[in-house]
């Protein structure tokens, strides 16, 4: 029987997945439209996974690991940078002059990211965490992305993920099929006037 990862073995092979994407990107020929196409899989793969550690790992990091907080803040700006990136890929043509030089910073603060997170931020909450809660939050991920059908790239129902989920047609969910808390509106969840006594 196979051992299935923990939540850094996710997100480790997402790691692998996002640098095989990024080296298929930067071995293609500069100006060619595959290069557009890879860099929108590489969009949603990223977005994804960072959406998951954001969702599943930072709030346990911040809490059980020393300095967790500092941790968390790296990464989140990381993440905050590498979607300004993208967003800046997706508004130009592989053929414009810019796509080049946004790639090579995106290649850069990514590789650079990657690196920190698997050696100062994973082997710090790995300490911090205990082994079953760590399988439990690897199989939360797993289960989430099997609800969603997540990109590709990321692991699918069997924890597989590599170069050979980085072909076929993408399914992602899109934010309407996201239901809303059943009897409760929406000024209710947005903490809105209702909550106020006076």
């Amino acid at each position: 029987m196979s051992r299935r990862p923990d939540i850094f073995g996710e997100f480790t092979a997402d790691h692998r997945a996002v640098t095989e994407l990024l080296d298929r990107i930067e071995a293609a020929p500069s100006g060619a439209a595959e290069r557009g196409e890879l860099v929108t899989r590489l969009t949603d793969l990223l977005f994804t996974h960072c959406a998951a550690e954001e969702e599943h790992l930072f709030p346990v990091v911040q809490h059980d690991v020393p300095d967790g907080g500092g941790l968390v803040f790296g990464s989140i700006h990381d993440h905050l940078a590498i979607g300004q990136y993208l967003a800046d890929l997706q508004g130009v043509g592989p053929a414009d002059p810019a796509f080049d030089t946004l790639l090579r910073g995106l290649a850069d603060t990514v590789r650079r990211h990657l690196a920190g997170e698997e050696k100062v931020l994973f082997p710090a909450a790995r300490k911090a965490l205990p082994a079953a809660e760590r399988a439990a939050l690897g199989e939360r991920v797993r289960t989430e992305r099997a609800k969603l059908g997540g990109p590709e790239g990321i692991s699918g129902p069997e924890g597989i993920s590599g170069p050979e989920q980085l072909s076929g047609p993408e399914e992602i969910s899109g934010p309407e099929e996201i239901s809303e808390p059943e009897g409760i509106s929406e000024s209710e969840q947005l903490g809105g006037p209702e909550e106020i006594s006076g």
